[in-house]
Protein backbone atom coordinates (compact mmCIF):
# COMPACT_ATOMS: atom_id res chain seq x y z
CA UNK A 1 0.00 0.00 0.00
CA UNK A 2 1.23 3.66 -0.97
CA UNK A 3 2.55 5.48 1.77
CA UNK A 4 0.18 8.90 3.22
CA UNK A 5 1.00 11.63 0.72
CA UNK A 6 0.98 15.60 1.62
CA UNK A 7 0.10 18.07 -1.00
CA UNK A 8 1.34 21.69 -0.43
CA UNK A 9 -0.38 24.91 -2.70
CA UNK A 10 1.88 27.44 -2.35
CA UNK A 11 4.78 25.53 -1.57
CA UNK A 12 7.88 27.84 -0.22
CA UNK A 13 10.51 27.90 1.98
CA UNK A 14 8.97 29.68 4.88
CA UNK A 15 5.93 27.73 6.40
CA UNK A 16 5.10 25.95 3.99
CA UNK A 17 8.40 24.39 3.48
CA UNK A 18 8.89 23.59 6.86
CA UNK A 19 5.16 21.73 7.25
CA UNK A 20 6.06 19.63 4.02
CA UNK A 21 9.17 18.45 5.71
CA UNK A 22 7.06 18.14 9.62
CA UNK A 23 5.17 15.47 7.19
CA UNK A 24 7.75 14.02 5.64
CA UNK A 25 9.70 13.68 8.49
CA UNK A 26 6.10 11.55 9.88
CA UNK A 27 6.78 9.19 6.92
CA UNK A 28 4.57 11.01 4.06
CA UNK A 29 5.37 11.13 0.56
CA UNK A 30 4.84 14.60 -0.67
CA UNK A 31 4.12 16.95 -3.51
CA UNK A 32 4.65 20.40 -4.12
CA UNK A 33 3.08 22.77 -5.87
CA UNK A 34 4.31 26.10 -6.84
CA UNK A 35 4.80 29.00 -8.86
CA UNK A 36 8.94 29.33 -9.18
CA UNK A 37 10.44 26.15 -10.25
CA UNK A 38 13.58 26.92 -8.24
CA UNK A 39 12.21 26.88 -4.86
CA UNK A 40 10.25 24.23 -5.50
CA UNK A 41 13.55 22.55 -6.44
CA UNK A 42 15.40 23.05 -3.98
CA UNK A 43 12.50 22.39 -1.13
CA UNK A 44 12.49 18.96 -2.85
CA UNK A 45 15.76 18.45 -2.61
CA UNK A 46 15.94 19.42 1.22
CA UNK A 47 12.79 16.68 1.88
CA UNK A 48 14.18 13.68 -0.29
CA UNK A 49 16.82 12.37 2.23
CA UNK A 50 13.94 12.08 5.08
CA UNK A 51 13.65 9.11 2.75
CA UNK A 52 10.31 9.62 1.00
CA UNK A 53 9.26 10.33 -2.47
CA UNK A 54 8.85 13.99 -3.13
CA UNK A 55 7.26 15.34 -6.61
CA UNK A 56 6.90 18.99 -7.40
CA UNK A 57 5.43 21.06 -10.37
CA UNK A 58 4.87 24.40 -11.10
CA UNK A 59 1.13 25.88 -11.92
CA UNK A 60 -0.44 29.10 -11.70
CA UNK A 61 -2.84 28.67 -8.54
CA UNK A 62 -5.24 31.08 -10.63
CA UNK A 63 -5.83 29.24 -13.15
CA UNK A 64 -8.31 26.76 -12.19
CA UNK A 65 -7.14 24.47 -15.16
CA UNK A 66 -3.88 24.48 -14.40
CA UNK A 67 -4.08 23.96 -10.64
CA UNK A 68 -7.16 20.94 -11.75
CA UNK A 69 -4.43 19.13 -14.00
CA UNK A 70 -1.31 19.51 -11.51
CA UNK A 71 -3.19 18.32 -8.63
CA UNK A 72 -4.97 15.12 -11.04
CA UNK A 73 -1.40 14.42 -12.01
CA UNK A 74 -0.07 13.79 -8.39
CA UNK A 75 -3.19 11.97 -7.49
CA UNK A 76 -2.97 9.65 -10.17
CA UNK A 77 0.63 9.07 -9.44
CA UNK A 78 0.33 8.69 -5.69
CA UNK A 79 -3.05 7.18 -5.25
CA UNK A 80 -4.29 9.37 -2.67
CA UNK A 81 -3.87 12.90 -0.93
CA UNK A 82 -4.23 12.42 2.86
CA UNK A 83 -3.55 15.87 3.56
CA UNK A 84 -3.99 18.85 1.60
CA UNK A 85 -2.27 22.47 2.86
CA UNK A 86 -3.56 25.47 1.24
CA UNK A 87 -1.04 28.33 1.92
CA UNK A 88 -0.80 31.25 -0.91
CA UNK A 89 -1.68 34.69 -0.12
CA UNK A 90 -0.98 38.51 -1.42
CA UNK A 91 0.10 41.66 0.52
CA UNK A 92 -0.97 44.38 -1.83
CA UNK A 93 0.15 47.78 -0.22
CA UNK A 94 -2.96 49.60 -1.34
CA UNK A 95 -5.85 51.19 1.35
CA UNK A 96 -9.37 51.32 0.56
CA UNK A 97 -9.17 54.18 -1.27
CA UNK A 98 -7.05 52.89 -4.02
CA UNK A 99 -7.76 49.35 -4.11
CA UNK A 100 -9.42 48.93 -7.03
CA UNK A 101 -12.48 45.58 -7.25
CA UNK A 102 -10.51 43.84 -9.55
CA UNK A 103 -7.07 43.91 -7.42
CA UNK A 104 -9.43 42.81 -4.80
CA UNK A 105 -11.06 40.04 -6.50
CA UNK A 106 -7.47 39.01 -8.07
CA UNK A 107 -6.23 38.52 -4.56
CA UNK A 108 -9.20 37.08 -3.19
CA UNK A 109 -8.77 34.63 -5.98
CA UNK A 110 -5.58 33.96 -4.90
CA UNK A 111 -5.47 33.56 -1.00
CA UNK A 112 -9.06 31.70 -0.70
CA UNK A 113 -10.73 31.15 -3.75
CA UNK A 114 -7.95 28.84 -5.38
CA UNK A 115 -8.50 26.28 -2.46
CA UNK A 116 -12.10 25.92 -3.53
CA UNK A 117 -10.21 24.67 -7.24
CA UNK A 118 -7.77 22.33 -5.23
CA UNK A 119 -10.41 20.67 -2.88
CA UNK A 120 -12.13 19.74 -5.52
CA UNK A 121 -9.61 18.18 -7.72
CA UNK A 122 -8.16 16.55 -4.80
CA UNK A 123 -11.62 15.30 -3.37
CA UNK A 124 -11.25 11.82 -5.63
CA UNK A 125 -8.09 10.94 -3.76
CA UNK A 126 -8.96 11.80 -0.33
CA UNK A 127 -9.15 9.26 1.77
CA UNK A 128 -11.70 8.86 5.18
CA UNK A 129 -9.18 10.56 7.66
CA UNK A 130 -7.78 12.88 5.51
CA UNK A 131 -7.32 16.42 6.27
CA UNK A 132 -7.57 20.23 4.63
CA UNK A 133 -5.37 22.64 6.02
CA UNK A 134 -4.64 25.85 5.94
CA UNK A 135 -2.48 28.93 7.20
CA UNK A 136 -4.62 32.00 8.49
CA UNK A 137 -3.84 34.73 9.78
CA UNK A 138 -4.84 37.69 13.00
CA UNK A 139 -5.32 39.88 9.55
CA UNK A 140 -8.57 38.37 9.32
CA UNK A 141 -9.75 39.83 12.71
CA UNK A 142 -7.15 43.05 12.36
CA UNK A 143 -7.16 44.31 9.02
CA UNK A 144 -4.41 45.96 8.30
CA UNK A 145 -5.69 49.32 6.69
CA UNK A 146 -2.83 49.88 4.32
CA UNK A 147 -3.37 46.57 2.76
CA UNK A 148 -6.93 45.47 3.65
CA UNK A 149 -7.08 42.61 0.79
CA UNK A 150 -5.13 40.34 3.04
CA UNK A 151 -7.34 40.77 5.77
CA UNK A 152 -10.31 40.28 3.26
CA UNK A 153 -8.45 37.15 2.02
CA UNK A 154 -8.01 35.31 5.41
CA UNK A 155 -11.82 35.80 6.72
CA UNK A 156 -12.43 34.06 3.38
CA UNK A 157 -10.21 31.15 3.59
CA UNK A 158 -11.24 31.31 7.61
CA UNK A 159 -14.61 30.83 6.69
CA UNK A 160 -14.33 28.69 3.70
CA UNK A 161 -12.35 25.99 5.60
CA UNK A 162 -15.58 25.99 8.13
CA UNK A 163 -17.72 25.30 5.09
CA UNK A 164 -15.68 22.79 4.38
CA UNK A 165 -15.39 20.85 7.44
CA UNK A 166 -19.25 21.11 7.73
CA UNK A 167 -19.12 19.25 4.33
CA UNK A 168 -16.78 16.60 5.03
CA UNK A 169 -16.96 15.77 8.26
CA UNK A 170 -19.55 13.02 7.93
CA UNK A 171 -17.45 11.26 5.36
CA UNK A 172 -14.36 11.34 7.52
CA UNK A 173 -12.35 14.52 6.40
CA UNK A 174 -11.93 17.11 9.08
CA UNK A 175 -10.25 21.14 7.98
CA UNK A 176 -8.68 23.64 10.16
CA UNK A 177 -7.15 26.74 9.44
CA UNK A 178 -4.23 28.05 12.30
CA UNK A 179 -4.70 31.82 13.04
CA UNK A 180 -1.23 32.99 13.09
CA UNK A 181 -2.04 36.01 15.63
CA UNK A 182 1.64 37.84 15.36
CA UNK A 183 4.65 38.43 12.90
CA UNK A 184 6.72 35.72 10.88
CA UNK A 185 10.14 36.26 12.60
CA UNK A 186 13.76 34.43 12.18
CA UNK A 187 13.61 33.94 15.81
CA UNK A 188 11.08 33.25 19.07
CA UNK A 189 7.48 31.47 18.89
CA UNK A 190 6.93 33.07 15.59
CA UNK A 191 9.67 30.83 13.21
CA UNK A 192 8.45 29.63 10.29
CA UNK A 193 8.99 26.04 11.55
CA UNK A 194 7.32 26.92 15.02
CA UNK A 195 4.23 28.16 13.00
CA UNK A 196 4.32 24.40 10.73
CA UNK A 197 4.37 22.68 13.98
CA UNK A 198 1.33 24.37 14.75
CA UNK A 199 -0.28 23.44 11.74
CA UNK A 200 0.36 20.12 11.81
CA UNK A 201 -0.77 19.78 15.39
CA UNK A 202 -3.97 21.06 14.19
CA UNK A 203 -4.31 18.56 11.91
CA UNK A 204 -3.40 15.56 14.03
CA UNK A 205 -5.41 16.45 16.83
CA UNK A 206 -8.06 14.28 18.25
CA UNK A 207 -11.10 13.94 16.21
CA UNK A 208 -13.30 14.11 19.29
CA UNK A 209 -12.30 17.62 20.05
CA UNK A 210 -11.82 18.81 16.26
CA UNK A 211 -11.46 22.63 15.77
CA UNK A 212 -12.01 24.34 12.42
CA UNK A 213 -9.69 27.24 13.67
CA UNK A 214 -6.63 27.12 16.06
CA UNK A 215 -5.34 30.33 17.16
CA UNK A 216 -1.62 30.21 17.22
CA UNK A 217 -0.18 32.67 20.11
CA UNK A 218 3.42 31.60 20.58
Amino acid sequence: MSRPTVLVIGAGPGVSGFLAKRWAAEGYDVALLGLDEEVLKTLAEEIEPLGVDVGWATADITDEESLSAAIKRFGDHTERIDVLHFNPSKYRAADVLSLTPAQLHEDLHLGASALLTALQAARPYMPAGARVTATGSMAADEPDPNAPSLGVQKAALRNLIRSIDATLKDEGIRAVSVTVRGALSREGAFTAENVADALYEAATHDEADWQTEVPYSG
